[in-house]
C-alpha cells in the first residue's frame, strides 16, 4: 500500500495544496467558505495525485538511470504498469468529479489544463528538450489559479499575477533541484539547462529569474490585493535569495550551493503564502 501513496508523490502534493489555499484565500473577499475550501481541496488533491503516477509511469525508464529515482515502485518493479495506470485514472476520474460537483466550470477546466500540461507535455517532453522545465512550471502554477477561481468564480488580475508568480519561482527552484543533483541529471540524458548549457548559464538565468519573481510578487500589493506588511517582507525575502543566487558565482561547491537554493527557494514560496492571506486588503465596499 506505501507503493501506491508513494507513486501520488505526496510532497508535491502538500506543496501545491499550500499555494492553492493561499489563491482561494485571496480570493475568499465575503468570508470564507469551509467546505467549499475542503471539497476543492481534496479533489484538487487527487487529480495532482493522478498526474504524479502518470508522471511516474511515464518516467519510469528515465527513473531506472537516476541513483534518487531508481527505487521508485514503477521503476524497480513492484508495480505492475497496468497497476499503476488504473490506480492513476481512478484518481483523475474521482478527482475531476468532485470538483465537476462542488465548484465550478471555470475551476474544472483550469484544474484539467494543469494536469493536460503536466501528463501530457511536460512529462513526454522531459527527456527531449531542456523547454520542458518551463513547461512544467506552468503546470506548477496552476494550483493557485485553482484556489482563486473556486473562490471567487473569476479569472482576473490577481489570477494571473499567481500564475505568473508561481512560474517564476518554479524556474529558480527546478534549476536548484537540477544543480543539487547535476551529475545523476547528465548520467540519464536528461537535457535540463546545466546539463545542455552549463552552470554559469544556469545561474545566470536563475538570478534573472529571481529578479522577475520578485517584481511580479510584489504586483499583489501594487494592484491592492495585499497590503505594506506582505511587500517589504517579500522584498526581504526575494533579495535574501538573490544574494545568495548571485554568490552562487563564486562557489566552490555547486551541489551543496543548489541545496541552499533550494532550501531557500521552499522558505521563500511558504513566506508567500503565509502572508497572502495574513496582509489581505478587504475590498471597499
Amino acid at each position: 500500500m506505501i507503493n501506491y501513496y508513494l507513486l501520488t508523490k505526496p510532497g508535491i502534493i502538500l506543496g501545491n495544496l499550500f499555494t492553492f489555499a493561499a489563491g482561494f484565500l485571496l480570493a475568499s473577499n465575503q468570508g470564507v467558505n469551509l467546505l467549499l475550501f475542503f471539497e476543492t481541496l481534496f479533489g484538487l488533491a487527487l487529480i495532482i495525485a493522478s498526474a504524479c503516477v502518470f508522471n511516474n509511469y511515464i518516467d519510469r525508464p528515465l527513473d531506472r538511470k537516476m541513483e534518487r529515482t531508481k527505487e521508485r515502485a514503477l521503476a524497480r518493479g513492484a508495480i505492475s504498469a497496468s497497476k499503476a495506470l488504473l490506480f492513476a485514472a481512478f484518481l483523475g476520474v474521482a478527482g475531476a468529479g468532485l470538483l465537476a460537483l462542488c465548484s465550478s466550470l471555470l475551476t474544472v477546466c483550469v484544474a484539467l489544463s494543469g494536469f493536460f500540461i503536466y501528463v501530457v507535455l511536460y512529462s513526454f517532453w522531459k527527456g527531449h528538450t531542456v523547454y520542458a522545465t518551463a513547461i512544467g512550471s506552468i503546470a506548477g502554477a496552476i494550483p493557485p489559479v485553482v484556489g482563486y477561481c473556486a473562490a471567487g468564480n473569476r479569472l482576473d488580475a490577481g489570477a494571473f499575477i499567481l500564475l505568473a508568480m508561481l512560474i517564476l519561482w518554479q524556474m529558480p527552484h527546478f534549476f536548484a533541484i537540477a544543480m543539487a543533483h547535476l551529475k545523476d541529471y547528465a548520467a540519464a540524458g536528461l537535457p535540463v539547462l546545466p546539463v545542455v548549457k552549463g552552470v554559469r548559464r544556469t545561474k545566470i538565468h536563475m538570478a534573472l529569474y529571481i529578479v522577475a519573481f520578485i517584481a511580479s510578487a510584489l504586483l499583489l500589493t501594487l494592484f491592492d490585493y495585499t497590503g505594506t506588511l506582505y511587500l517589504k517582507m517579500i522584498a526581504a525575502f526575494g533579495c535574501a535569495w538573490l544574494c545568495l543566487c548571485l554568490r552562487g558565482f563564486a562557489a566552490s561547491d555547486d551541489q551543496l550551493w543548489g541545496r541552499r537554493m533550494f532550501q531557500l527557494s521552499l522558505l521563500v514560496i511558504m513566506t508567500v503564502c503565509l502572508l497572502i492571506p495574513f496582509d489581505k486588503v478587504s475590498p471597499a465596499l
